[in-house]
């Protein structure tokens, strides 16, 4: 049974004897996906994290320790690494950069990400997804995947299955997205550079629009990076529009902010603190490093928390979210590509 985050906040303090075994899994994690992508470059390291814990969610002999005494730690960790992870994510965005683009590109990229979040919410409600999925996966699909995916949930205070089940489709969908997108560069008219941009402006998580854009050359891995990270910019006045909405509603609770989350509040913090230039090479590159780790970690204890016979009662209905939420980013941002270039 999965561990609903109610029960995950009764658990005992960071260090307690309960949480070791799940947090020594979750230190795994990391070192496994590293493993699987160096063997599979194609693969990125957070999408290995979340298929190896949802492999381990399900493995004889090691399911019985994920969903027993690992549970607490494991579940620990898919929060609190994430949150940290996400503070240092702000490391990798420099505001100056992301208006070098351009405001028509930026003009551009606020009407995906409204329309594509706006959109895959409607849809999600509509076709009866339960719980925070259609937000969550609206997030992820709009902002940077996993990762903004985790940070919503922290706002929302999202059940943990509602958070895993979300990344799992987000994941694969943009998985998929590395092996067909490039296969639609010539046969859709696009050169290098707008290939790039329309890579940052569809593609989920950071790790598979570095991967995607990469087959047309370093000019549209340029592009797309600066797009994605535009989009990146956006996570949190997403997260704090959230909080607002939720607590409005009657949502909330002591231990949230009752605005902006405390990790939001860091994010922009180091994203301002790499505006001003005055972070050293080597530092960036270190956090870049500590970062993936921390967001593997805590991507392979959310994919623990996958239940797969609970996720093919409504796999149907999910696919149909993936497949319409897939199609609705990839088309306004290939419109806007062509107009705004």
């Amino acid at each position: 049974m999965t561990v609903t985050q109610q029960q995950v906040r009764t658990y005992p303090v960071a260090g307690s004897r309960s949480l070791r075994p799940g947090l020594a899994l979750a230190a795994a994690g990391p070192a496994l996906a590293w493993t699987v992508h160096r063997l599979l470059p194609g693969v990125p390291v957070l999408t290995a994290a979340v298929v190896l814990g949802v492999a381990a969610a399900h493995l004889p002999g090691v399911r019985d320790v994920v969903r027993g005494s690992a549970r607490p730690g494991l579940a620990f960790a898919s929060r609190r690494l994430m949150r940290a992870g996400i503070v240092l994510l702000g490391l990798g965005l420099g505001f100056g950069d992301v208006l070098a683009l351009g405001w028509t590109t930026v003009a551009m990229v606020l009407a995906v990400v409204a329309a594509t979040f706006a959109g895959t919410l409607w849809l999600g409600r509509r076709l009866g997804l339960p719980g925070d999925q259609p937000l969550l996966v609206a997030s992820g699909y709009a902002i940077c995947g996993a990762s903004a995916i985790g940070a919503v949930g922290e706002a929302a205070g999202s059940d943990e299955e509602d958070v895993a089940t979300s990344v799992a489709l987000v994941t694969l969908c943009g998985t998929l997205a590395i092996a067909v997108l490039p296969l639609l560069q010539h046969p859709l008219g696009l050169d290098a550079a707008r290939f790039g941009r329309w890579t940052g402006a569809s593609v989920h998580d950071v790790g598979q629009v570095v991967a995607t854009a990469q087959t047309a050359g370093a000019a549209a891995l340029g592009q797309a990076v600066l797009v994605k990270l535009l989009r990146v910019a956006l996570l949190a006045p997403l997260v704090a529009a959230v909080a607002v909405a939720l607590r409005r509603r009657g949502r909330t609770t002591a231990e949230r902010p009752a605005v902006l989350p405390l990790f939001v509040l860091g994010f922009l913090l180091m994203a301002g603190l790499r505006t001003t230039g005055l972070v050293p090479g080597t530092v960036l590159a270190v956090a870049r490093h500590v970062q993936e780790l921390l967001l593997a970690a805590a991507l392979f204890g959310l994919g623990s928390a996958v239940h797969l016979p609970s996720l093919a009662r409504t796999g149907g209905r999910v696919a149909a979210l993936g497949l319409g939420a897939w199609i609705v980013v990839a088309g306004l941002s290939y419109g806007g590509v062509l107009l705004t270039t």
